[in-house]
């Protein structure tokens, strides 16, 4: 979806997803401690930027949807956290290099020659020990029927984004399938994420 269809889908609906933080965001990085600069790749409505600031985080938060935007902003000034948001297609956002102690990408879903291109920007952003944190839909066939993207071609395998992130120079610590629970019509179902964590060398 262009950033036209999402600012539609934010616009049908008060808050997507909610003001918590992503559950897998929030058990890994709860006890990392801030340590200066955090950047939110594909922030949405800013729920995982807000509350990384809130702990302390320099955050700076992207999107392209300037619904969700606007709304993050608004989420923010209630929780009285200043966040850096950007607007903008990250194809054409420009990121500060050797920036960053922290990366965040949660459930961004491209194909495959973008996704490398939106890799190695987050490469690229990270200072010399920082750390990248990644967490998405998993193309896996537990995940059939299930909400969240249809296209295989944007869903996450782990050993082949891991692959892409060795040929960045990064060190990668952890790649995994994770499950989270999904209300279905027929009931409870597991969902199948993919979970990443690498860190740029010293």
């Amino acid at each position: 979806m262009d950033s036209s269809g999402w600012d539609a889908r934010y616009s049908s609906h008060e808050l997507v997803w909610g003001t918590e933080p992503n559950r897998f965001v929030a058990e890994e990085l709860a006890s990392v401690p801030a340590r200066g600069r955090v950047l939110d790749l594909a922030c949405g409505e800013g729920r995982n930027a807000i509350w990384l600031a809130a702990r302390g985080w320099e955050v700076t938060a992207v999107d392209f949807s300037s619904v969700a935007i606007e709304r993050a902003h608004r989420l923010a000034a209630e929780r009285g956290v200043e966040i850096d948001w950007a607007c903008a297609d990250l194809a054409a956002f420009a990121v500060e290099e050797g920036a960053f102690a922290l990366v965040l990408i949660a459930y961004l879903h491209l194909p495959e020659k973008r996704r490398r291109q939106v890799l190695a920007q987050a490469a690229s952003a990270l200072a010399r020990e920082g750390d990248l944190y990644m967490v998405g839909h998993a193309r896996h066939p537990s995940n059939r029927g299930l909400p969240g993207p249809r296209d295989p071609g944007v869903l996450w395998d782990p050993e082949e984004v891991a692959a892409e992130l060795v040929e960045l120079g990064l060190i990668v610590e952890r790649c995994r399938h994770v499950r989270r629970p999904v209300e279905t019509p027929e009931g409870e179902r597991m969902a199948v994420d993919t979970e990443i964590r690498a860190h740029r060398p010293a």
